[in-house]
């Protein structure tokens, strides 16, 4: 059921729309005595979920007991970036996921399911964990909060991922992610019902439809002047939220070009992007774009790590971005790729597949990874002083640049807001 739904490609909601929608739709609910909110973490800071849990907690006080970040396998938040996101939420509220430990599984979404969504890319199981609080909590109302975006594991990001995967635990993580990668992350992004979702949806349907869950969805995009603007918010209990917030997404959020990409420069915000497997967003959402024997230059001042898990963090080192035959054949011989499936996808995902150059550009500090680092997963690197010298992202702008020496380039200010494709790569 919608409880409520406002958007175009052309709005502008202000933080009081949000307040305004947010209450209108809570509203509708009733009365509730322990409510829970599992909002994405500071990665997803432009998705003014942060935002929204304040209004949450505004409304509800002290019924809002618990707030749980759907970190899947990220860092934990610092409390800096909870005070930044969440305004002045009471920091008591947070919890903190434990993707290894804390976690239930709910029910197994059987082999043949899988096989058959997956065109026989896959034959396993995939079990449906949540992180344990949700069921123990005696919760009369789990609101999760989000922002639906074109995503390189589901097709569109948020609805049931945020729980399955946000508060998901290893195996169920790992398999998602290597479904989508197996099956094919061109023929998944900026889709609504892929494979993975549809893993979901028949986890959702079967064992946690008696659960409490209302999603509050947002949608962002960037405009013309490189200003973030919401331009869509969407809350309601069931996957006709999701699509309504998708089918906004997929007009706002992807771009398709109208000639292969030679030279594309994506920039990562120091604040959201110290890790590859962030990072890596910028092949992600541009790789359908960039023309064959094209590349991609990342600047990246705070890179600082490739996986955000120590052991993940090895697994990359160890194993590097050097395409889809190569990873598969190591998942085949190797079980600590075996037990990291999760892993293995991000392999696959961070591979350009030898078709165009990946050029990483890191800071210079001593926590920065540095060029032997860099080259050593398989990527090119180039001085970042010397690369944002030619390329300053102070000058260009979200899309074709042509600078002074006649060089057209294509600018992005943040690629995780966004997928771009040429219509010859794109397949429907």
């Amino acid at each position: 059921m919608i409880y409520f739904e406002s958007g175009s490609s052309t709005a502008k909601l202000t933080a009081e729309d949000l307040k305004k929608g947010l209450f209108q739709a809570l509203g509708k609910l009733g009365e509730k005595n322990k409510v829970l909110v599992v909002p994405p973490d500071y990665t997803r800071f432009p998705s003014r979920s942060g935002e929204l849990t304040e209004f949450a907690w505004e409304y509800y006080g002290d019924k809002l007991t618990d707030i749980l970040p759907a970190l899947g396998t990220h860092s934990p938040m610092t409390d800096e970036q909870i005070s930044h996101m969440f305004g002045k939420t009471p920091r008591s509220l947070f919890r903190e996921h434990d993707w290894r430990n804390e976690v239930v599984t709910v029910g197994e979404v059987p082999a043949e399911f899988v096989k058959e969504v997956s065109g026989g890319a896959v034959e396993f199981s995939w079990p449906a964990q949540v992180n344990k609080l949700l069921l123990e909590g005696n919760f009369d109302l789990i609101i999760s909060v989000g922002q639906v975006v074109p995503h390189e594991v589901v097709g569109m990001a948020n609805y049931n991922k945020n729980i399955f995967v946000g508060t998901g635990g290893s195996e169920g993580i790992n398999k998602s992610h290597y479904v989508g990668a197996a099956y094919g992350m061109e023929k998944m992004m900026g889709r609504a019902n892929t494979p993975v979702r549809k893993i979901f949806n028949y986890a959702s349907d079967h064992f946690t439809a008696d659960m409490p869950f209302l999603f509050v969805q947002t949608v962002v995009s960037v405009d013309k002047n490189g200003e973030l603007c919401t331009r869509g918010l969407f809350i309601g209990d069931d996957t006709e939220v999701f699509m309504k917030a998708a089918k906004l997404s997929l007009e706002v959020n992807f771009e398709m070009v109208e000639k292969p990409l030679k030279r594309v420069v994506v920039y990562l915000d120091p604040t959201e992007f110290k890790s590859t497997w962030l990072g890596n967003k910028s092949i992600y959402r541009t790789r359908m774009a960039i023309a064959d024997g094209g590349e991609l230059i990342v600047l990246a001042p705070a890179l600082v790590e490739f996986g955000e898990d120590k052991e993940i963090d090895k697994l990359i080192r160890k194993y590097g971005y050097f395409g889809t035959p190569k990873t598969l054949k190591a998942v085949k011989e190797n079980k600590d790729l075996q037990d990291n499936l999760g892993a293995a996808a991000h392999l696959i995902h961070g591979s350009s597949e030898g078709r165009f150059s990946v050029t990483y550009c890191p800071g210079k500090g001593e926590e920065n990874l540095t060029k032997e680092e860099i080259e050593g997963v398989g990527f090119d690197y180039q001085d970042i002083d010397k690369i944002m010298g030619k390329y300053n992202p102070k000058k260009l702008k979200d899309g074709f640049n042509t600078l002074p020496d006649g060089e057209e380039i294509f600018y992005i200010s943040n690629p995780a807001l966004g997928l771009w494709a040429f219509k010859d790569r794109f397949e429907y």
